[in-house]
């Protein structure tokens, strides 16, 4: 079975990052209110983490989800890190990304891909989010962007111990499949060429966008199709800039970052476009994606995702991005498929 088929078929999923109170202070009715809408609007895949907001995200997405049927939806989360009952005063240790969550819970969160920390992690997610099993399982981040020099190492520890282990539980049936989620495309690529794991697929976050693609689509997509480990596509609208923010990368975006943008929503205008249609369906039309999971913090937002998914994009704009160079010559377009 591929990832697509444990998704039932899902190719809009919800990310629960900003539940984790991602950027800014997200009141409980508000984040609630969000995962409503979700389910409401036909979503029944959601992605959360313990590294989003030191465990709020899955607290959230648990309490907003115990009324409906375990069966009737699926849930991945990740692995790598662990929530400590310890609180901290500062903001975490992440790199460049310390602050991205600094409206979470202040208990501390720590690096650990071994063996004893992914089963430990395992179940400290189905306590935070009251069920008794998770569908899709990634190993959490162990690229250059948080670890730097050191990602080899952390690397190593994962094909060690996380890996291992989670190869072992979905031949047990316990999880239904496993992989990598992960911000850049060098993990991916090492991981399709061992040996001794076979991961199912992999969630790839902000590297295979309509604003940034060309990397995956030289080094990943190719090798992912043809070794049939579908990606999931996180972070569509390239951290907000996309869908009207200021952010790229989790932080203000470059000059050039917002001409390119300003080029791609000028075609998307004369085309009568909305450019988070664009997004989404740029994303969806390569065949190696199974699915793609934006973020919400607001109920709206999910009506705009489902409309964005079932919009109608003239042909002429694609091909405008094209001949701009805004799309790479050899990406797959959603016309493509028809």
């Amino acid at each position: 079975m591929s990832i697509k088929d444990k998704l039932a078929g899902s190719v809009l999923g919800f990310g629960t990052a900003p539940l984790g109170n991602m950027f800014r202070n997200i009141p409980e009715a508000e984040a609630a209110a969000t995962v409503r809408a979700a389910w409401e609007h036909g979503i029944r895949y959601y992605d959360t983490a313990p590294f989003y907001g030191a465990g709020l995200a899955e607290i959230r997405l648990g309490q907003a989800l115990a009324g409906h049927k375990r069966d009737d939806y699926v849930i991945s989360t990740k692995v790598g890190r662990i929530v400590l009952d310890e609180i901290v005063s500062g903001p975490q240790e992440f790199g460049e990304k310390g602050t991205v969550f600094e409206h979470g819970r202040k208990n501390k969160v720590i690096n650990d891909y071994s063996a004893d920390a992914t089963l430990r992690s395992i179940d400290d997610s189905l306590k935070r989010m009251g069920t008794d099993r998770l569908d899709i399982v990634w190993v959490h981040d162990i690229a250059q962007d948080f670890y730097g020099d050191e990602w080899l190492a952390r690397f190593e520890e994962a094909r060690t111990g996380a890996f291992r282990v989670l190869t072992r539980l979905r031949d047990e049936g316990v999880i239904k499949a496993w992989g990598l989620g992960v911000n850049r495309v060098e993990p991916i690529e090492l991981t399709m060429e061992l040996q001794e794991a076979q991961p199912d697929g992999f969630l790839l976050a902000g590297r295979y966008t309509l604003l940034d693609h060309e990397r995956a689509l030289q080094r990943v997509m190719p090798d992912a199709a043809r070794l049939g480990m579908e990606i999931v596509v996180g972070g569509p609208y390239s951290s907000g800039i996309l869908a009207g923010g200021a952010n790229f990368e989790y932080q203000p975006a470059s000059a050039d970052i917002i001409a390119k943008v300003a080029r791609i929503k000028a075609a998307a205008e004369r085309h009568g476009v909305s450019i988070k249609a664009a997004a989404l369906q740029f994303s969806l039309a390569n065949p190696a994606v199974a699915a793609v999971i934006p973020g919400a913090s607001k109920p709206e937002r999910l009506a705009e995702d489902q409309l964005a998914l079932s919009a109608i994009i003239p042909q002429q704009f694609w091909h405008e991005l094209r001949e701009q160079g805004l799309v790479a010559p050899n990406a797959p377009l959603p016309g493509d498929r028809r």
